[in-house]
């Protein structure tokens, strides 16, 4: 095996490559939906208690712009699998996997986004004080750096070193 076969890291096709990352992005997607799907779940049925009507009309827009988010995350994690159902058996598996790729990222983006926002809803609400924004602003810190500080750090130290082995 030549040192560039070892860098790439496997002995497969295209299409091969593509099935094995289509199988582990719909793995991916499938915990991302889970839980947006939960959560909105969850949000479509505020606007139906009673004390809705109560909340601040600030409130009643962060609630809308929540809902509105969670729909548009909901929308973009399960673009992947209405992806694959249009255009399976077309021979474009590469190309679908790319497309589906940004979808799921676009989705988490948008989880983040709906989540910082529900967050701030169900703080403002349930406790009126001053620290709510930091509090948000640490948990979108602790979000930023799980989903994307940490993978973006490995992907940099783990792919742009040479192979000193050899």
């Amino acid at each position: 095996m030549t040192r560039e076969e070892r860098r790439r890291g496997r002995d497969e096709t295209e299409e091969e490559r593509a099935d094995r990352m289509w199988g582990e992005l719909i793995q991916e997607v499938r915990v991302a939906q889970t839980g947006v799907q939960i959560l909105f779940g969850f949000l479509l049925t505020v606007v139906f208690q009673p004390k809705y009507t109560r909340l601040a009309d600030v409130d009643q827009v962060i609630y809308i712009v929540t809902v509105v988010l969670g729909a548009c995350a909901t929308g973009a994690l399960i673009g992947p699998v209405s992806l694959h159902r249009l255009v399976s058996g077309r021979r474009v598996k590469p190309q679908a996997v790319r497309i589906a790729s940004r979808l799921t990222f676009v989705g988490l983006v948008l989880l983040l986004v709906t989540m910082t926002s529900a967050l701030l809803l169900i703080l403002r609400v349930a406790t009126h004080d001053a620290y709510v924004p930091y509090l948000v602003a640490s948990v979108v810190a602790w979000y930023l750096v799980c989903w994307y500080g940490l993978p973006l750090w490995a992907r940099h130290r783990y792919t742009s070193r040479t192979d000193e082995r050899d």
